[in-house]
């Protein structure tokens, strides 16, 4: 039996697969936003864990986070409200995703036991599970190549036979040169540059065409603009892989424009 059967038989519901726009720590004063994310989960239902890949958290060799409880999150930002450092997400640790993972990848996964969760993680998982009842895990992104990226989800696919959730979570357009600041209005009129890729981006997802996904600094317009440099669009590429095998078929659960960034998100069947 070899590593991914072993995955496969130990049961569960095979779980979707999703990329969402996680905001910053006040997406937690959004009202719309938090509305549509809490009702994303409800309709999720409880998975048996959930593997997380945040842009936040670059690392190679690739990694996965603390599995000691009680492991502090990571305030991985700066300049905000005390309160934004006072969020706390108590969510149960998970040792065996973390051997799952360890099988998947051929061994020797490296572990980081001062790694808790950073704000690409909690920040919507808060709303997305706000009971922290469901174990979780972060893993590393050990590149922005997306090709090798999508190599790696294919790898993670199994996890989902086994109950696993698999949420890539990044910004659909990142360029914090159009964020004006708290102080600026959220729901203004985004940079022409941030609208033609956010329609870029749903169209292409939706016709499921990787080849033009993965092409994307050569294809998309504005795709520099909207993506200075790739981490947050970079989840994605996990996402895509390990949602393959099921055909790429996708809804946009969330749209629409926060400061001028796309928080468009989807779920993989």
């Amino acid at each position: 039996m070899n590593d991914h059967e072993s995955v496969r038989d130990a049961g569960g519901v095979r779980q979707p697969v999703l990329y969402l726009s996680h905001g910053a720590p006040p997406l937690a004063d959004d009202r719309v936003w938090t509305a549509q994310l809490r009702a994303w989960g409800a309709g999720l239902g409880k998975p048996k864990n959930v593997l997380m890949v945040s842009a936040h958290w670059e690392n190679a060799p690739i990694a996965v986070s603390s599995t000691t409880p009680g492991t502090p999150l990571v305030y991985d930002f700066w300049g905000f409200p005390q309160h934004y450092y006072e969020v706390t997400y108590d969510a149960p640790v998970a040792p065996d995703l973390a051997r799952d993972i360890d099988r998947l990848l051929g061994g020797g996964l490296h572990q980081d036991p001062s790694r808790g969760l950073d704000h690409g993680a909690y920040v919507p998982l808060v709303e997305l599970f706000p009971d922290a009842d469901v174990p979780v895990l972060q893993l590393s992104l050990p590149t922005l190549a997306p090709a090798e990226l999508v190599e790696l989800g294919r790898r993670l696919a199994p996890l989902r036979d086994e109950g696993t959730l698999i949420i890539g979570s990044g910004f659909t357009t990142h360029n914090l040169r159009w964020f004006g600041g708290m102080s600026a209005d959220p729901d203004a009129t985004p940079p022409t540059p941030s609208a033609e890729f956010d329609a870029w981006a749903a169209e292409t997802v939706a016709a499921r065409d990787l080849d033009a996904l993965v092409d994307f600094a050569r294809v998309a317009p504005a795709a520099r603009q909207a993506h200075p440099r790739t981490e947050h669009w970079a989840p994605l590429y996990v996402v895509l892989g390990a949602a393959e095998a099921s055909g790429l078929e996708n809804s946009s659960v969330v749209d629409g424009f926060w400061y001028g960034l796309s928080k468009r998100s989807w779920q993989f069947a």
